[in-house]
């Protein structure tokens, strides 16, 4: 059946990253009978640029008729003068708001190729495959009332909020449920319910719902500080992962250096209706146009699209596989290298390429 994906590169080396992954898409559309074409629209930095917005209305025309939608990056020093609605990163919120993309899965997964290029010891890390599922369009990042005001003698205060609703905590907590049934079956849902009544809250949510719906999983808790420590003393602990917002945000980054490199980790960020897939490193504008960025984190990514959306799980198992044997091959962008012999961005686009083709 024929599908369509809304391609949105965005800033920095957003282009050649996802470059990369159409041209895998080219061979899977050649050689194993998918049948997608694509779109290109401005998000970020470039919807402003293009449009004055960073989430113009003809993205936002184009996102809600495909099948779904993959994402480069957003950002760059070049509009941090904007005022804070008209920056890149308000694109992408928007985006995730407007598509109601509310459970955001990170993979982090420890390929033995690469047990050398974490800063970890390889006894720690091997073996390590965890999932983050982490709450994507509430929380803090979102709750209202929020700002700096000027108090009554003067001084400044700046404020946010963090709420959950009942419904919100539930729908998050299946999507990690029902993973962990697709995986070990183990969940670790995170909060610091000891201080913060919203997540207080969320820990009863999550522990009502384990009893009504998922008792068959294993379900743990655990406070965002141990989790963050744990995460690096045992990481092989974890399982699924499942979290709030902000504590999402900045776990998943941590999880992500396990594997050696940023630019090995896809996303999906998932709702009722649409789901977008993107890399969860930056814009990196310091090396955009250079060719030298490190483009699986994006070509993974469109094979959780495929696995998720496209309902081409057989795909996704070859583009994973064609990956593993580029690694096995010796393979290496200049961020996993370690000092020895690199490829390009568009060499390493080439070589999963040739990979793939292989598996044909």
């Amino acid at each position: 059946m024929a599908v369509k994906i809304a391609v949105l590169p965005g800033d920095g080396i957003g282009k050649e990253i996802v470059d990369e992954a159409l041209k895998v898409l080219e061979v899977l559309n050649r050689n194993f009978g998918l049948d997608a074409t694509w779109e290109e629209a401005a998000i970020g930095g470039a919807g402003y640029d293009e449009a004055g917005d960073p989430y113009p209305e003809a993205t936002q025309r184009l996102v809600k008729a495909c099948d779904a939608v993959l994402l480069g990056a957003v950002g760059g020093p070049k509009w941090e003068p904007l005022a804070k609605p008209l920056r890149p990163e308000a694109g992408l919120l928007r985006i995730r708001e407007d598509l109601g993309l509310f459970a955001n899965y990170r993979p982090a997964k420890v390929h033995d190729q690469l047990l050398n290029a974490s800063t970890l010891k390889p006894e720690v890390i091997s073996g390590v495959d965890i999932l983050v599922v982490r709450e994507l369009v509430s929380g803090i990042y979102f709750g209202q009332p929020r700002g700096i005001e000027e108090l009554p003698n003067g001084e400044k205060r700046g404020f946010n909020t963090l709420a959950y609703k009942t419904s919100e905590i539930e729908r998050i907590a299946r999507k990690a449920f029902e993973a962990a049934r697709l995986r070990s079956n183990r969940v670790c849902s995170i909060d610091k319910a000891n201080v913060l009544e919203a997540t207080e809250y969320w820990r009863e949510v999550v522990t009502a719902l384990h009893a009504a719906e998922y008792s068959d999983v294993e379900l743990s808790h655990m406070y965002v500080d141990n989790a963050a420590m744990q995460l690096i003393r045992n990481p092989k602990q974890f399982d699924v992962i499942v979290t709030t917002n902000m504590f999402g945000d900045i776990l998943s980054d941590e999880a992500s250096m396990l594997t050696g490199s940023i630019g090995m980790l896809p996303s999906a960020s998932i709702g009722e209706e649409f789901a977008m897939y993107e890399p969860i490193h930056g814009s990196a504008p310091d090396i955009a146009g250079q060719d030298k960025a490190n483009p699986l984190a994006t070509i993974l990514s469109a094979a959780m699209m495929l696995r998720f959306s496209l309902n081409r799980p057989d795909l996704a198992d070859k583009v994973e596989q064609a990956v593993e044997n580029t690694l096995n091959n010796g393979v290496r962008t200049v961020d996993l290298a370690d000092g020895g012999a690199s490829v390009s961005c568009s060499g390493m686009g080439d070589a999963v390429c040739k990979e793939l083709e292989a598996l044909a």
